[in-house]
């Protein structure tokens, strides 16, 4: 069958759009291993093209990404997973079980989406430093990272999830109960694997906003020690703020962790957010 010219059209403006969107990229990566006059004087179009791996070894040298990586894994990784493990036991019981104050809850978990997270700094910061007087240190610390990062990207979890669960019939959980199981233990043997997809989805999507985060983690960390790769991209373009060369190095370091996440879980990923369009 032939293709009609308005597919054909959408085809060329698909493409387009993939292009413009990863123009950025691509030229970031090119920067990157360009010469540093070539990038200062704009001469990057070039035939004899020789990658300068130098950048990225004297990028390495000049400052200790691996810490800011070591960071970042930690804290968007136990982010990952208590968002993700709370929002799924929210999302089921707001899906399975009626009770007094569902529909509210449900609205007041989508309401929080379209409030500013700016506006929750000074309460939050204030909120910190009294704890730390108390004696609980949450300013500068793993902990409080995670602690604010897992409040922050939970109640856009449960909406999601809730979705999956919903579309998932009460009768396999109902067999199970009869069959001897448990509550929890149909919860945990039968709807988790169902919707292992949503999870997978769900999961990707704290990780890549815990990871992109950068004004909470620049006001509430101070130490090397704790700050996240967002926090030391900025302060390692600072400090160099004309080694457009090694600010690109950079920038494709930080990169890699995000792109290595989607590409593992990409089967996942997708199938999930399509099931979720279908049926949430």
């Amino acid at each position: 069958m032939k293709r009609s010219t308005g597919q054909r059209l959408l085809d060329l403006l698909v493409w387009a759009i993939v292009a413009l969107t990863l123009a950025p990229v691509a030229f970031m990566v090119y920067a990157s291993l360009s010469d540093y006059n070539d990038v200062v004087a704009g001469h990057l179009v070039d035939a004899h093209f020789t990658p300068h791996w130098s950048n990225y070894r004297e990028m390495w040298v000049n400052v200790d990404f691996l810490a800011f990586l070591r960071n970042s894994l930690v804290i968007c990784g136990f982010t990952t997973l208590f968002a993700t493990l709370l929002a799924s036991l929210a999302a089921y019981s707001l899906a399975r079980f009626r009770f007094r104050g569902n529909h509210p809850f449900s609205v007041a978990v989508s309401t929080t989406q379209v409030i500013p997270g700016m506006l929750f700094f000074l309460p939050l910061y204030m909120l910190y430093i009294q704890l730390d007087d108390a004696g609980l240190p949450m300013m500068n610390t793993y902990h409080g990272m995670i602690f604010l990062y897992t409040a922050m990207f939970t109640p856009a979890s449960i909406w999601i999830m809730r979705g999956f669960f919903v579309s998932i019939p009460r009768d396999l959980e109902e067999a199970a109960i009869i069959d001897g199981c448990s509550r929890l233990g149909a919860f945990v043997r039968i709807v988790l694997p169902i919707s292992a997809p949503g999870l997978v989805a769900t999961a990707s999507f704290v990780f890549l906003l815990a990871w992109d985060e950068v004004f909470f983690a620049w006001v509430l960390t101070s130490s090397p020690d704790v700050q996240t790769v967002p926090v030391g991209l900025r302060l390692y373009m600072g400090q160099h703020a004309t080694r457009y060369d090694l600010m690109m190095a950079a920038a494709v370091v930080s990169v890699l962790p995000v792109l290595a996440a989607f590409f593992a879980s990409q089967r996942w990923f997708i199938k999930g957010l399509a099931a979720g369009a279908v049926k949430g």
